[in-house]
């Protein structure tokens, strides 16, 4: 279809034409067009019964009209043209309603009305003399757009006087452009989510999807087909039953309604605060949250209402619940089992089952607790320890052997000899008292535990009283005696027998 020229260059051929009395040759290389257009217009001017001079009164959109009438098919009656206002409105609220449901119930009140393609074409015409910001059309209650601003909030240190620059959050929900903004410290993960849990209870809702911009924070690998999320922040969604869907990098159409809320929140919040002196981020986010009510309550300039108006009565209905608990801050770290089914978390390590020893896990961290997954499946869970170098174990992730090992305390052995006689109650009581670590004192026990299985409680027993009668108690006299039987030999059988008087025998008193 052939583009058709501006009204300045129709009065230019006009004038050269019927003023000038120039050829169409001539008046088509001035005018940098064809013949046939010069033709086409000059046809189309004798038609409507135009001459030179034009007149007076007759601007541009009249002369449209004179030389490019519609079809008479086309011809609109205003008195069948819909309330576009509220098909916008339908459109907004309802999430799976459509234009052509819209025309179809607008046919059935008005048979002579417009057809499809028309209404439509109007639809549209309408919907672009709309404000930027409220130009798409965004379901209720279906995405919330995320940004930060690019100006800084700047807030003084009353102690050192240094100035601290402070990002400012913005979300801004999709179908009311109701906005919600805040000062962190950083913009790096923990401060990133927690704005996102505040925002959440601001909007006291969820939308079923959040739209970020592609920050290091939330995104890991920015990719439009299938971008790859922080573990934390892909956890976030989970918790509050939504979806991520970043904007595509470097497509700020993407997230337009993010960069009017940006816009907005810089021009309104952040330029009305400029003469304002802050010295803590809760003494800036509450100026923030009184500036922040204003905007939400101004009218719009094109729409009837304000975006706090919009927010209750087309996206609040419309948003997911929050869950019960909020959600909590955790960290997620990938981890290969060691050698000693333990893994390590902030210089800390926690148990695993031994069979996963050499395998990779997901560990998930908040300030509490410590969850250890292996393929998407939660393996193992403990309170969270800040004791450096030290390690919480779960007796069901160890061995059986390792097991039995640590099963055995001071007291239960104690316990144990105590079953077994007197003399070996004293053999592990003196074992106790004399060794200076008292894993060293847990060996020997475990030693003679062993010994008492392999030879029996009584002779385990007997070879104690012999061992405290020749004052050597330790696991190497106790076997020694076991061994080569000597348990078995009566005590009386090992002490020498007092001699008989005998005149050679010579008495205390020769020595004395």
């Amino acid at each position: 279809m052939q583009a058709r020229v501006t009204m300045r260059k129709i009065r230019e051929i006009l004038r050269l034409t019927w003023d000038s009395q120039q050829s169409r040759k001539s008046v088509a290389r001035s005018c940098n067009v064809g013949k046939t257009t010069i033709t086409d217009t000059i046809t189309r001017a004798t038609a409507a019964g135009l001459s030179w001079p034009l007149p007076e009164n007759l601007d541009d959109e009249a002369l449209e009209e004179l030389l490019y009438p519609p079809p008479p098919h086309l011809i609109l009656r205003k008195t069948n043209l819909p309330d576009w206002k509220y098909i916008r409105n339908e459109l907004v609220t309802h999430k799976n309603l459509t234009l052509t449901l819209l025309w179809l119930e607008y046919k059935e009140r008005d048979p002579d009305g417009l057809q499809y393609s028309q209404y439509c074409l109007l639809y549209r015409q309408w919907r672009k003399k709309l404000d930027v910001s409220m130009r798409q059309d965004h379901r209720a209650g279906e995405k919330m757009f995320i940004d930060y601003c690019g100006q800084m909030l700047p807030i003084i240190d009353p102690m050192t006087w240094l100035t601290h620059e402070a990002p400012v959050f913005v979300a801004v929900l999709g179908a009311s452009s109701y906005t919600y903004a805040e000062a962190t410290w950083t913009a790096t993960l923990p401060d990133w989510i927690g704005s996102h849990v505040r925002a959440f209870v601001y909007f006291r809702g969820v939308t079923e999807v959040l739209v970020p911009d592609n920050p290091r924070t939330g995104v890991t690998t920015p990719c439009y087909f299938d971008p790859v999320l922080n573990a934390t922040y892909a956890d976030l969604s989970e918790h509050y039953k939504t979806v991520i869907i970043p904007a595509r990098p470097r497509k700020p159409k993407d997230k337009a309604l993010a960069e009017a809320g940006v816009r907005v929140s810089q021009s309104f919040i952040l330029a009305g605060l400029r003469h304002r002196i802050f010295f803590s981020l809760a003494e800036a986010n509450e100026a923030i949250r009184e500036r922040l009510e204003i905007l939400n309550n101004r009218p719009f300039k094109k729409m009837p209402g304000s975006r706090k108006e919009r927010y209750e009565e087309i996206d609040r209905p419309a948003l997911i619940a929050l869950p019960e608990h909020p959600y909590q801050f955790a960290e997620w770290k990938k981890e290969r089992v060691g050698r000693d089914y333990h893994v390590e978390i902030t210089d800390h390590f926690y148990s695993v089952s031994y069979k996963l020893i050499g395998e990779q896990v997901d560990i998930r961290y908040t300030t509490t607790t410590v969850e250890i997954f292996y393929k998407s499946r939660r393996v193992a869970s403990h309170a969270r320890s800040r004791v450096i170098g030290g390690k919480t174990t779960d007796p069901e992730h160890m061995p059986k052997a390792h097991r039995e090992y640590t099963d055995w305390t001071p007291e239960r052995f104690t316990s144990w000899s105590v079953e077994i006689g007197k003399s070996c109650a004293e053999v592990v009581q003196n074992i106790f008292s004399q060794r200076m670590h008292p894993e060293q004192a847990l060996r020997l026990c475990k030693g003679l535990r062993w010994l008492s299985g392999r030879f029996g409680s009584d002779r385990m027993e007997a070879a104690c009283a012999r061992a405290l009668y020749i004052k050597g108690v330790s696991y190497r006299s106790i076997k020694s005696i076991l061994e080569h039987n000597l348990d078995k030999k009566p005590i009386e059988s090992q002490q020498t027998p007092a001699p008989e008087p005998h005149e050679n025998l010579r008495g205390g008193e020769f020595y004395e």
